[in-house]
């Protein structure tokens, strides 16, 4: 399997694991992890492989997209980084494996994002999930839009209005994630569904997915348009940039309105 800087790749029998290797950082999505896991995903999906787990180490799941990236950047480049992101969800979804996402602590904005655009997601007890632009400068646009599909209008309104994070236990019950379990149980669990759900033809359960996001999903390419528009042109506003620059440098930020 190919070798990455920020991700770890590798595979056991029939099931293929990404592991976003980008501790110190959250495994904060810059431009260069986002390629890589696309990179992964599109690798996986050209093989015989019938499942595949993304994971994370270190103390974070993923902290969404890396300020320091993001801050760094005009109008286009954020839009080009956002289209990387979506680019990467799309991918996800249209592998032919079944695709489960392996939640061991907190996933929030564009890391909640990936936990929603996976097949199937199983969290540990201490996981946590919040998409924090709703008290922050920069509004989640992009990270809502499959958080919706999976949770309903009035539980993505308060996620991302509120910025709170939710426990593991309300994502289940939410439709966030598939199974929670205690922590010492989560290999166990991934391992378990994802047995079930590979069984039986692998070409039809590929051509079952497929058909499944499209029926289910069918605007969703349209929202995303939108929001990526509506995310990248808001990562300029006055108040997007100081709330990254408070960020990065570990102090309160001043909003102007």
């Amino acid at each position: 399997m190919a070798s990455y800087q920020h991700i770890l790749l590798d595979r056991a029998g029939a099931t293929a694991r990404i592991t976003m290797n980008r501790p110190s950082r959250r495994n904060s999505l810059s431009e260069d992890h986002l390629r890589e896991l696309l990179d992964a995903v599109r690798s996986v999906a050209a093989t015989d492989a019938t499942g595949l787990v993304l994971a994370a180490a270190g103390p974070v799941f993923s902290a969404g997209h890396d300020f320091g990236d993001v801050s760094a950047r005009d109008l286009l480049g954020v839009r080009e980084l956002l289209a990387v992101c979506t680019e990467l969800m799309r991918a996800l979804q249209s592998a032919p494996q079944v695709v489960v996402a392996r939640v061991h602590s907190l996933a929030t904005a564009a890391g909640c994002q990936l936990v929603a655009s996976c097949d199937l997601a199983v969290a540990a007890e201490s996981a946590g999930f919040a998409l924090p632009g709703g008290n922050g400068g920069w509004f989640c646009h992009t990270p809502s839009v499959p958080v919706a599909r999976a949770i309903g209008r009035k539980r993505l309104m308060e996620m991302a209005l509120t910025g709170d994070p939710v426990d593991a236990r309300t994502a289940l019950e939410w439709g966030l994630v598939n199974r929670v379990v205690p922590d010492d149980e989560l290999d166990a669990a991934v391992d378990e569904l994802l047995a079930r759900a590979t069984r039986g033809s692998r070409a039809s359960k590929a051509l079952g997915k497929r058909t499944l996001y499209a029926q289910l999903d069918r605007p969703e390419a349209d929202a995303y348009a939108l929001a990526l528009e509506v995310m990248a042109a808001a990562s300029q506003l006055p108040d997007a940039r100081e709330g990254m620059a408070a960020f990065l440098e570990k102090r309160r930020p001043t909003w102007t309105n």
